[in-house]
């Protein structure tokens, strides 16, 4: 389901925001510190800081639903996947590297937008909860014409000159 272009915009420093819905459908949503497509494009671990989790655990555990937001700073270029909760467990310590690399290549994007890299890279970061859902939708959500639209397996835009 998740091509290996879109993969890898997926896994590059992209903002990362996670969301899901208790059982009385309140929502919640947290920002997440990297994410892994797995299982040949039909899995994707998202890793979210424990320390920022809140009430996002409980909630993945309720409705077992799932969806993440993946925006690039620089052009908003926006994709969505949502899927169900196949796993949530404590991140093993072998994930940590991802978290620095992604958080690094966050901090480059942010700062082409004018965010200082220093006020990225100071975010409480690890320990880590990762969340594996199963792929079950591909959305276009960049504003404008098309925003909420099923996504097709091309890969995502290059990045605007």
């Amino acid at each position: 389901m998740i091509s290996h272009d879109l993969s890898a915009f997926l896994e590059s420093g992209v903002s990362i925001l996670l969301a899901s819905r208790d059982a009385r459908l309140v929502p919640d949503c947290v920002r997440a510190v990297g994410a892994r497509v797995e299982a040949g494009g039909t899995e994707l671990t998202v890793l979210v800081p424990e320390a920022s989790a809140g009430r996002c655990p409980a909630a993945l555990r309720e409705s077992g639903r799932v969806a993440v937001m993946f925006s690039r700073p620089t052009d908003h270029h926006t994709i969505q996947v949502k899927g169900q909760v196949a796993a949530l467990a404590p991140a093993a310590e072998g994930e940590r590297p991802l978290v620095e690399r992604y958080t690094c290549a966050l901090a480059r994007e942010l700062a082409l937008v004018g965010v200082p890299p220093r006020l990225t890279l100071r975010v409480d970061r690890w320990p880590c909860l990762a969340v594996r859902l199963r792929v079950d939708g591909l959305f276009v959500q960049t504003p404008g014409p098309g925003a909420g639209a099923p996504l097709a397996t091309a890969a995502p835009p290059e990045r605007a000159p």
